[in-house]
């Protein structure tokens, strides 16, 4: 059974993330499998790969790009005891991120030797401990950008310009996509590099904002969207108990964008800006030209909007190494986490449905859609 979404814009949006993001190659595949295929992918981080991934291939091997991408990522040493106690699994899960951290990660990036500290000084070696040429190899291997340039779906990723701090959206409607593109938009450091591209270098763009939300319901203000909202740190969580729970709690309010309540007042500020319109529409002519009504009618958007947020929710043995563990098990799990998500709120894809077709703006959770919130 397939989710009609009538004729709303269908966007993937993805947030940055490390290893957490085969929760969003799960999420896709879950999507693909009925029938809602983006016509739009903004992503930072690895939502940036990921999303290069889905746009740069055609529908019928995004899936299995996907999961080549995330299989050769966990490819590298690893500890797995088949225990899952708790306590056992939490020290596997650390070790793995030490293997991460001492050997690197399969097609994606190899520690730097010499290190930094011996590179000649002002080179983006120096700035950095890992090398992303795999990366460069990976994407350019796998990810057709002629494709993606041919602009059949919709890429935008987000990356920080490092001289002005200015952040900055590479649109394939506007940008010739490349693989430094999406490079630079995961190029988080000191781990990773920054990215040069037309003569200036840029970082992550998870240093500015970890969500490409707003970029989308500012890019798009005349068709109507349905947005699936897939990010990897939830802002909401349990008081930690030990300080390694807080670390982990730190990262994920760091990470978040505090994704429900600024998702929740876009999407109110959306629905004030349709109700101007109707008042605009209902003035008298005497007051329909006035400057102040012009001025208003300048700020008037056209379109509804839906969002299905899929938040990841932490394991009990997680800690603040669960994004760059990137242990087979733990891809593995975060990948069927993505599925799961989607099943769930797919459960209630009557209210999805509704939403689209009455042109209102909500967002809706998939792990607590009871508390979906009309904007």
């Amino acid at each position: 059974m397939t989710c009609d979404v009538g004729s709303a814009k269908r966007v993937l949006v993805l947030q940055g993330g490390g290893a957490l993001g085969a929760y969003q190659a799960g999420v896709f595949e879950a999507l693909a499998g009925e029938g809602i295929e983006p016509q739009w992918v903004a992503g930072i981080s690895i939502g940036a790969i990921n999303a290069a991934l889905i746009a740069g291939n055609p529908p019928e091997r995004r899936v299995e790009r996907l999961r080549e991408f995330w299989e050769l990522a966990s490819a590298g040493p690893q500890l797995n005891l088949g225990i899952s106690a708790k306590p056992v699994r939490a020290w596997t899960s650390q070790i793995n991120a030490l293997n991460a951290l001492m050997f690197g990660v399969s097609g994606f990036f190899t520690p730097r030797f010499p290190p930094p500290q011996f590179q000649p000084e002002g080179t983006p070696a120096a700035l950095s401990y890992y090398d992303t040429k795999p990366l460069k190899a990976t994407l350019e291997r796998l990810v057709d950008f002629d494709l993606i340039n041919s602009k059949h779906v919709r890429l935008g990723v987000g990356a920080v310009n490092i001289r002005t701090g200015n952040f900055e959206y590479f649109d394939n409607l506007t940008h010739k996509i490349r693989a430094e593109h999406i490079m630079a938009s995961g190029a988080l450091p000191p781990g990773l590099p920054p990215i040069e591209i037309d003569g200036e270098f840029y970082w992550d763009g998870g240093l500015v904002s970890n969500t490409p939300l707003e970029y989308v319901l500012e890019a798009e203000t005349s068709e109507d969207l349905l947005v699936f909202q897939v990010d990897l740190f939830p802002a909401r969580g349990p008081m930690p108990k030990t300080l390694a729970q807080a670390d982990e709690r730190v990262m994920d309010i760091r990470f978040s964008s505090r994704t429900r309540l600024n998702t929740d007042q876009m999407l109110r500020m959306r629905r004030a800006r349709l109700l101007f319109r109707q008042l605009l529409d209902s003035l008298p002519p005497e007051f329909a030209k006035s400057e102040a009504a012009r001025e208003l009618g300048e700020l008037n958007v056209e379109n509804a909007v839906s969002v299905v947020q899929l938040i990841y929710r932490r394991r009990p043995y997680e800690t603040s190494c669960k994004d760059y563990e990137f242990s087979r098990a733990a891809m593995r799990a975060h990948w069927t986490s993505g599925v799961r998500a989607v099943h769930r709120s797919l459960e209630h894809r009557g209210r999805i449905e509704e939403a689209t077709r009455t042109r209102s703006c909500q967002a809706f959770d998939a792990a607590h859609t009871d508390d979906h919130v009309p904007a």
